[in-house]
């Protein structure tokens, strides 16, 4: 194939008699320019107008056009379209029609709504119902908790008392806030369990090709909140970790995709700590884990519809790259999930550790013991104790910090069945963690940032409020 675009060759008779015409010191080429006259461009007509050897180039346009039934720009473009469709042809690798019909079936299967809704609730109750939240959530926070509480913290505040004999630094490293009995022990014996066992489902999941799918899949059903199937991406990932997805909503076409996904983001959708010890409190009671589920995606639907209808700006076009299907390689699930859970130990960890200093520098200067009192007479409203104050203050410095502190509550038996519910849809709701209010401000700004953060905390609140009475009013039992 010649590596030189030919047209045809009255345009490239047009071209030759046109160049010697044309002023050598532009910085465009000479046959550049004879392509742009041949195509009548207005603003080069222009700057040639008063030029003596202009008419003769107009002479030589129209003598052109005379051997063209289309005008001479669709023939030009449709030379360079014949031209990159060859050279497309000379370095594509085709695959062999076996391979393609090979794998096509389960492509189909995965993307068709008939076949594919049923393999997403498969992969939901499976991949994140039993291995994420009954397994991880449930079977292995509860050895390494009862290890913990059993082994390690009575040992921890022996220690720390013997060492230190002032009763202030013994708060700090021990006993009910304490560094280790708190902060590591959350981290470690129910958070890390729970976030190892999402991310190695995660990682299956990305490595066998179906996230793309299961964009192209929902793709519909997001046009109607405002977003494409590209969004899914963000989203899922907000499963893992709120103030990761946040900066990832970057990637989203428009400002209005981004302002809906961050809404979506801080409201209804949360991390895979949080997500796990729900899931992990919740699956012992099928009916409360249903009725936290189907609260949840009305809320994601509704408020994304209404939001798609509020804010200003037009739908982006879908369009993704589609990987092959694949076998996913243990290999790579074991090496994202690692780098994951690198990533974990090395910046969520001494979050924890922060989040049980500020606990006890506000204990010890009343601060903390103000706002708690001052959540107190809403706990009330919602129809919890007293006691879960705390644990609404500890999910603004994580998420996942305040659902471990509700997988206390529930532990100790302060929590009935129905107010374990309530809870669990109010802390999803509630405000985002410091860190993804960090990457709220930088991504969307203070004002948009304010706006979410105040909708979200007003809506939490209202909503559990609702749905208490709700559940009074119909007396479900759980």
């Amino acid at each position: 194939m010649s590596a030189r675009l030919l047209y045809p060759p009255p345009i490239e008779n047009a071209i030759a008699r046109i160049e010697p015409l044309l002023d050598t010191k532009n910085r465009i080429s000479r046959r550049s320019l004879a392509l742009l006259l041949l195509q009548k461009d207005p603003i080069l007509r222009a700057q040639l107008q008063q030029e003596p050897y202009f008419p003769q180039i107009e002479r030589i346009v129209v003598e052109t056009q005379s051997c063209f039934v289309e005008s001479l720009s669709l023939a030009i473009a449709q030379s360079r379209h014949q031209f990159t469709t060859a050279i497309e042809q000379d370095i594509t690798i085709q695959p062999s029609k076996e391979r393609t019909s090979k794998y096509e079936w389960l492509h189909q299967l995965t993307v068709n709504p008939v076949t594919g809704i049923p393999i997403l609730l498969l992969v939901l109750y499976f991949g994140i119902y039993q291995f994420v939240g009954v397994f991880g959530g449930g079977t292995l926070v509860d050895g390494i908790e009862g290890f913990f509480e059993s082994q390690i913290n009575p040992v921890v505040n022996t220690i720390v008392a013997a060492i230190f004999p002032w009763q202030v630094i013994q708060d700090l490293l021990a006993n009910d806030y304490g560094i280790i009995t708190l902060g590591i022990r959350y981290a470690v014996a129910i958070v890390l369990p729970i976030v190892t066992t999402f991310f190695l489902m995660f990682s299956l999941l990305e490595d066998s090709g179906y996230l793309p799918r299961l964009s192209l899949l929902l793709d519909r059903l997001f046009k109607t909140i405002g977003l494409s199937g590209r969004s899914i991406i963000p989203l899922i990932l907000g499963l893992g970790c709120g103030t990761m997805a946040t900066l990832v909503t970057r990637t989203l076409e428009s400002k209005r995709e981004r302002i809906i996904a961050t809404l979506l983001l801080a409201l209804t959708i949360p991390c895979s700590a949080q997500l796990g010890v729900i899931l992990g409190l919740l699956s012992q009671e099928p009916t409360a884990l249903i009725v936290w589920a189907s609260v949840m995606m009305a809320i994601f639907l509704g408020i994304g519809f209404f939001a798609g209808k509020i804010v200003p700006g037009n739908t982006s076009c879908f369009y993704m790259e589609i990987p092959p299907l694949r076998l996913p390689s243990l290999k790579a699930i074991l090496t994202k999930t690692y780098v994951r859970l690198k990533w974990y130990f090395g910046e969520i960890l001494p979050l924890f550790i922060l989040a049980s200093i500020l606990i006890w520098a506000g204990k010890l200067i009343g601060v903390f013991d103000v706002i708690v009192r001052g959540l107190e007479p809403v706990m009330l409203w919602l129809g919890l104790p007293t006691e879960a104050a705390p644990t609404f203050l500890y999910g603004f410095f994580r998420r996942d910090y305040g659902a471990a502190g509700m997988f206390d509550l529930h532990s100790s038996g302060i929590l009935t069945g129905q107010q374990l519910v309530v809870a669990a849809v109010t802390l999803t709701l509630f405000i985002p963690c410091i860190a993804q209010l960090q990457f709220m401000f930088k991504e969307r700004g203070i004002k948009t940032t304010i706006a979410i953060a105040s909708f979200v905390i007003l809506f939490a609140f209202s909503l559990g409020y609702i749905l208490n009475q709700v559940l009074t009013i119909m007396e479900v039992s759980f």
